[in-house]
């Protein structure tokens, strides 16, 4: 496994590999890899050839008054748990590199952007589908990876893949969870120790919505309130939003049918966490 910091190298090295037959996975992520990264990358091991994992933290999708300096960073860290998962290649680049000079291009995306977190982030998918569209044009892997937790995120690839025919498969892998229910994130380690318990009504809330469903409940403001109801029994919870979608176009629904995502978004402290469950049929 090694690590390469620039475009020529990168495509080098899958020049490489293409001319000896060999398939090539892509796992897009931001660093301070955790278990739910590690997933990402032994399924792309299992699926492909060779395996290359880009560490970067992409400037253009913070906004102005979001985690950019403080968004955590460990090279080292993330080196170890890449060779661990048997990724072959690590693509860490300078922001210079990814965004050189007067840089005007980006991948915009509507309707499957407009809701949950494209509400209150509204650069933030601009800056994730130019980036991801640049890592399928350097890297140009047969499948990429990416994980259910961020399911707008990945609904929103999807589409600007399926659009833009960008000739890769994208793979979903579902969510990753500590052994108390918390979905895995970089972000976990914001929370001090009261926080990090109160954080697990994001999980708890969502056991109860799907609960419901499973029951048969089908109304979307129903399963809306009863998810609701229970975050707001947590002191140090403020939600950001509960909505339930259809998970193609992430457009509201009224009765649960087809491919549903619900999702919430909820601030615990100053940190903003995300949890969902996607319902089939």
């Amino acid at each position: 496994m090694k690590v390469v910091k620039t475009i020529q190298e990168v495509r080098a090295q899958v020049q490489e590999w293409r001319k000896e037959g060999l398939t090539v996975g892509l796992v897009p992520t931001m660093g301070y890899l955790h278990e739910g990264h590690q997933s990402l990358i032994r399924k792309s091991v299992s699926e492909n050839d060779r395996t290359v994992v880009s560490v970067f933290v992409n400037p253009i999708q913070f906004g102005p008054n979001e985690d950019l300096e403080a968004y955590p960073r460990d090279l080292n860290r993330d080196m170890k748990a890449v060779e661990e998962a048997g990724g072959d290649l690590i693509f860490h680049p300078e922001p210079s590199e990814m965004y050189p000079g007067h840089f005007t291009s980006f991948i915009d995306t509507t309707e499957t952007t407009e809701l949950l977190c494209g509400a209150v982030r509204p650069i933030h998918f601009r800056g994730v589908c130019t980036v991801v569209g640049k890592l399928f044009n350097i890297v140009l892997p047969d499948k990429a990876y990416f994980g259910q937790k961020d399911a707008q995120q990945l609904a929103t690839i999807r589409r600007f893949v399926r659009d833009l025919n960008f000739p890769v498969e994208i793979v979903a892998c579902p969510i990753v969870r500590e052994e108390d229910g918390l979905a895995k994130s970089s972000r976990n380690t914001y929370l001090n120790p009261q926080e990090r318990q109160a954080a697990l009504i994001l999980s708890k809330s969502l056991k109860l919505g799907k609960a419901a469903i499973e029951q048969g409940e089908r109304s979307a403001q129903r399963i809306i309130d009863i998810i609701r109801q229970n975050l707001q029994t947590e002191p140090l919870a403020r939600v950001d939003y509960v909505e339930v979608v259809d998970f193609e176009n992430i457009q509201r629904v009224e009765t649960i049918q087809g491919e549903t995502l619900v999702a919430i978004a909820v601030y615990i402290g100053k940190t903003r966490l995300i949890d969902n469950f996607i319902i089939k049929g």
